[in-house]
């Protein structure tokens, strides 16, 4: 098995780790979680190889991002970057909000004959306590957002996670992206105004800390496969057949909207934007959105995509190293476009009606929180729980409206792995897009699209 391509080695260890799940929970039943079978799994997935790779995130933004910069040749070449780079994540964000939206709209997943639907009705009614316990233990370490709301709101948050009292605490935190990309940026633009030795042995050193970290990343894919077969057989084990019957109209919308975003509006991104061809870019990512789907975090799966984008489809480090931390914090199409569906799906089942004053209030909080979430599994929650507080207010249904996020919670982990695979997709996109308007000629190459990570021969 471990001649095969890594992607091979994936798909085949998803497949077995969704048997092994199905197997655990199928013999062990209400007592599957706690079993040692599925405790191996999870450290597996989460302790060692989620661990690895978060391990090696803040040296691997840090050098590339100022090796990235050292490399441009003046400040209007980085002005025009970022300019780029922030209008495509406008831009594909808004287009996964407007599919999410036209999709709850059309498929109505919280309605059952016109009415709400009675079973996910009852199990908010008895879950709605457990989900508040398990809900009180999120907090702005694990998601990126902050519980209490900010006096200056959702900006004046950002900008204070942005700029760290303490440079070292935030390199040792991986939810301190906004911070680390602050501090890398600063680094960088600094190391542009110096002169002499120093600089030269302080960018030398970065650049060989940046290629020690691309090494590591492809030993820790080695193991890839044994991490995305504990993570796949923890996740079924735990996520019983039972429930997601009633959620399935629900799971149904949003896995319909996520592929129209991810196989028809981001390759239609990539045709008119990028002239590139989709199909090959989908084969130079394919390790990249695999980890994605397993891991269920952006973070994560950022050395992997930055790896891919590289080495298989042929984007400058100088680049890559800019658009895709940036992106992994920022740029969420998948989360934006959840979080609309979720909300609307609350106001079915709690029998609301939102107007269209509603619904583009509904948008613009989207579009916001989800430059907010952190790229960590299931994070979207809280941001969830803010929009509803902001659109239910003084609303009739809005007291209840919280305990039917017990409803999303419990579906979350399959549909969090579906949205991260679409966010780190449209990260790789913008990469490409803005590279090819840079003129990159490399990008997507017949000799260089579809490689692998592990540098195995394409024969």
């Amino acid at each position: 098995m471990f001649k095969m391509k890594v992607h091979w080695q994936i798909i085949i260890a998803l497949v077995l780790g969704v048997v092994a799940g199905s197997l655990l929970q199928f013999l062990l039943g209400d007592g599957v979680a706690q079993s040692r079978w599925v405790l191996a799994c999870e450290f597996l997935g989460k302790t060692v190889f989620i661990g690895l790779l978060k391990m090696i995130i803040v040296p691997l933004i840090f050098s590339s991002i100022v090796t990235g910069i050292a490399g441009l040749s003046g400040g209007a070449g980085f002005g025009r970057l970022g300019l780029k780079t922030l209008g495509y994540y406008f831009l594909s964000s808004m287009l996964a909000i407007v599919i999410g939206l036209g999709a709850v709209n059309v498929m109505k997943p919280g309605l059952v004959d016109g009415k709400p639907n009675p079973e996910v009705a009852k199990f908010i009614e008895k879950h709605s306590e457990n989900f508040k316990k398990k809900g009180a233990s999120v907090n702005e370490d694990a998601t990126g957002l902050r519980e209490d709301p900010h006096p200056l709101g959702i900006v004046g948050d950002l900008v204070e996670r942005m700029i760290p009292t303490n440079v070292f605490k935030a390199a040792s935190d991986n939810g301190a992206m906004l911070s680390l990309i602050f501090v890398s940026l600063l680094t960088a633009f600094g190391l542009r105004t110096i002169e002499g030795v120093g600089k030269e042995a302080l960018v030398s050193a970065v650049g060989g800390l940046n290629k020690l970290m691309i090494k590591i990343t492809g030993w820790i894919m080695r193991l890839a496969p044994i991490g995305v077969f504990g993570l796949m057989a923890a996740t079924i084990a735990q996520t019983g057949p039972s429930f997601l019957l009633s959620m399935a109209n629900y799971m149904l919308t949003v896995l319909i909207a996520l592929g129209l975003h991810l196989f028809v509006a981001l390759p239609l991104l990539l045709v008119f934007l990028g002239r590139v061809n989709p199909w090959r870019h989908f084969c130079a990512m394919r390790d990249a959105l695999l980890t994605a789907f397993s891991t269920a975090s952006s973070s994560a799966t950022l050395p992997v995509t930055m790896r891919c984008l590289q080495d298989k489809a042929g984007v400058s480090k100088c680049t890559s190293s800019f658009v895709l931390p940036l992106g992994a914090t920022v740029n969420m199409d998948g989360t934006a476009l959840y979080e609309c569906i979720a909300v609307l799906f609350v106001a079915q089942v709690m029998g609301a009606s939102l107007d269209f004053a509603a619904q583009l209030s509904v948008v613009v909080l989207a579009l916001l929180t989800s430059v907010g979430v952190a790229g960590v599994p299931s994070a979207s929650l809280v941001a969830i729980v803010v929009i509803i507080q902001n659109v239910a207010e003084d609303q009739p249904w809005g007291g209840g409206a919280m305990a039917a996020v017990g409803a999303i919670y419990a579906v979350d982990r399959i549909l969090d792995m579906c949205r991260t695979s679409v966010n780190i997709f449209s990260d790789s996109c913008g990469a490409v897009i803005v590279a090819r308007s840079e003129g990159e000629k490399g990008v997507l190459a017949a000799k260089g699209a579809g490689g692998s990570l592990g540098g195995e021969s394409e024969e």
